[in-house]
Formats: C-alpha cells, sequence, structure tokens
C-alpha cells in the first residue's frame, strides 16, 4: 500500500486544503441555525461532523492508492458511522421524541462534508441552501399541520402529559450579565420546568442576550414562565424579557 506524499504536490495539498475549508464553512452554516435555536448539536458540532466526513473521503479517494483504494467503501462507512452520532441527540421524553430533526441535521451535514471532500463544491454549496431551507421556510408549514392535528384530536387526548419547550429570552447590560443569568436560573428552578439548555450571546450597545431553553411537564403550563418574566423584569438592569413556545421535534 502506497501513500501519497503531499509535500512534494503543493497544489494538491491547497485543493485538498480548500475542500476541508468549504466543508468547514457549510457545515457551519448548517450548524448555525441549530444553534440560533438552541439545539444540542450546534454550529461546532455541524461543522466538525463536515469536515470529518470530507477528511475521509479525500482519504479513500486521494491518501490510499492500489488496490486496497475503495473511495466508496470509505463513504459508505460514513453514512452508517453517522447515525450513532445521531442517536446521541434523539432523546425521549413521555409521548414526545426530541432531536429527530436535529439528528437528520447532521446526517445532512456530513452528506454535505462528502460532496465537499470529494471536490463536488457547488452541489455542496446547492446541499446546504437546500438543507438551511428546509429547516427554516418549511417550519410555519410544520406549526399549521400541528395545529391542525391537535385541533383534530379527540376530546382527552389533547390533554395527556407530554412535555413542550419554551424559550426564555433575557437582555441586560454586559456588566450585569452574570447576575442576571443566576436570577434567571433561579426565575425557572420550579418543579414543573426543567432547564436544558442556557446560552448566552452579545448584543446591540454593550449588552447581552441569555437564552434560556425551558421544558415544561404539560401542554399550555406557562404560568411559571409569567411569573419568571415578571420579576426578571424587577430588575433595573433588564432591559426586556420575554418567552415564546419552540417545537418539541427539533
Amino acid at each position: 500500500m502506497a501513500m501519497f506524499d503531499l509535500d512534494l504536490n503543493p497544489m494538491l495539498l491547497l485543493d485538498l486544503s480548500f475542500r476541508m475549508f468549504v466543508a468547514i464553512v457549510l457545515g457551519a452554516g448548517i450548524g448555525l441555525e441549530r444553534q440560533w435555536r438552541l439545539r444540542s448539536a450546534g454550529l461546532r458540532t455541524n461543522a466538525l461532523v463536515s469536515v470529518g466526513a470530507a477528511l475521509f473521503v479525500i482519504l479513500g479517494s486521494v491518501g490510499i492508492e492500489g488496490a486496497d483504494a475503495d473511495p466508496t467503501r470509505v463513504a459508505a462507512q460514513i453514512v452508517s458511522g453517522i447515525g450513532f452520532l445521531g442517536a446521541g441527540v434523539i432523546l425521549r421524553d413521555g409521548f414526545n421524541i426530541r432531536g429527530l430533526t436535529t439528528a437528520a441535521t447532521l446526517w445532512c451535514a456530513a452528506a454535505i462534508g462528502s460532496l465537499a471532500g470529494a471536490g463536488m463544491l457547488l452541489t455542496a454549496l446547492i446541499g446546504c441552501v437546500a438543507i438551511v431551507a428546509t429547516n427554516t421556510l418549511l417550519r410555519p408549514i410544520s406549526r399549521w399541520v400541528n395545529r391542525r392535528t391537535q385541533h383534530d384530536l379527540p376530546v382527552g387526548l389533547e390533554d395527556r402529559e407530554t412535555a413542550t419547550d419554551y424559550v426564555l429570552e433575557v437582555v441586560t447590560t454586559d456588566k450585569s450579565e452574570q447576575r442576571i443569568r443566576a436570577l434567571v436560573l433561579q426565575a425557572v428552578d420550579r418543579p414543573e420546568y426543567t432547564l436544558r439548555s442556557l446560552d448566552i450571546r452579545p448584543g446591540k450597545s454593550s449588552q447581552m442576550k441569555l437564552l434560556a431553553g425551558v421544558s415544561a411537564a404539560h401542554v399550555g403550563d406557562t404560568e411559571g414562565l409569567q411569573l419568571a418574566v415578571q420579576r426578571i423584569s424587577l430588575d433595573p438592569k433588564v432591559t426586556s424579557s420575554k418567552w415564546w413556545p419552540t417545537e418539541d421535534e427539533d
């Protein structure tokens, strides 16, 4: 089995480096939408999945030559292997299954990385746009279908115990971020809620935005969130505070 010495072929090295760069950028673009929605697999995870798939494809197509070289075999292992990573973000919570969309997005990020690693950069870019568009533009349709489905449920089934996700957003100053963060954690520390994520993002004019992902034990159990918003809003360093529901299947 012979290996390529990339040091003797700078043009090939430059081409492969550009493929890896494209894989990272496109994977990060896919993960940005997931992280914006406070999902477990965000920007870095999708970027790593994409560039990892690209590296494996490069290994199978360029790094190995001879009788043992089989690029299709390496690509096939990526398809099956990414399933184990996707399974890690799928959780069952009561009657709900969480993380299916995020797991599918990881699988798609691996496909984008494989395309970039194979040198099909334009196809990878088109695929990335299609994935982001699917996760964003189809969201209103998904919400409409969910509302119609819940409306058509028999009496009694719509009141079954099932977790519902919410996002609590609080905007404060940069200097008060640590204190307000403790206040947010204290406000959502209630028996009916489970804190699933806490994201801190920079805002405008030295402001910080705190986003707390909260899961309620029952549908429509938002009284505690309303009380939390009222309590947090009393702090003079809080510019704004609000909450909104998110989709469980993501």
